[in-house]
């Protein structure tokens, strides 16, 4: 090691600092691994889905829910490729108000044997947009539903509670855009 009478070290002498010792980047390197790795979580969980929030059942339904009927409600399932299963709602909206709706929030409750809540959701209402080569949906605003017109809808459960009996959830209107 090479350095000066006053502690500096002669240039092209590396890996000595100031004060004639050798410098430690141990510090250094797990600073920079603990800020990739804030980073790296803030992107994994900025990309998440938006979890759906809950309504109280006892939550009054919007005032313009009565101009949009939901009828011909069906339920399906599929499993999806990690062996789980999705479970499907469909039916039909229909706007017989005298406004256009470019948004809704519905509120699904799936009851246990006891008729008891056992899953309560609210989700926005995804309209059918096209069924063949497969079903395609999209949100309300990007086809309002104007009025006098229907539309089709489905919703998209990936996890049901257990408790669920088995019958088709009570859908209901909770707000409307």
């Amino acid at each position: 090691m090479t350095y000066r009478r006053d502690g500096w070290v002669i240039p092209g002498e590396g890996g000595l600092s100031a004060g004639g010792e050798e410098r430690n980047w141990l510090p250094l390197g797990v600073s920079i691994a603990l800020v990739g790795a804030v980073v790296i979580g803030g992107m994994v969980l900025g990309g998440r889905k938006p979890v759906a929030h809950v309504t109280a059942t006892t939550a009054g339904a919007d005032p313009y829910a009565a101009s949009l009927p939901l009828t011909d409600v069906v339920m399906s399932e599929s499993s999806n490729l990690a062996g789980g299963k999705v479970t499907y709602v469909d039916g039909h909206v229909a706007n017989t108000g005298s406004r256009t709706v470019k948004g809704v929030l519905v509120q699904v409750l799936f009851r246990n044997a006891g008729h008891e809540v056992a899953q309560n959701q609210v989700l926005p209402l995804t309209l059918i947009r096209t069924r063949e080569p497969y079903i395609d949906i999209e949100p309300v605003a990007a086809a309002p539903l104007k009025p006098g017109s229907g539309q089709d809808f489905r919703l998209i459960f990936d996890a049901i509670s257990q408790d669920w009996a088995g019958d088709t959830p009570e859908i209901r209107v909770v707000q409307v855009d």
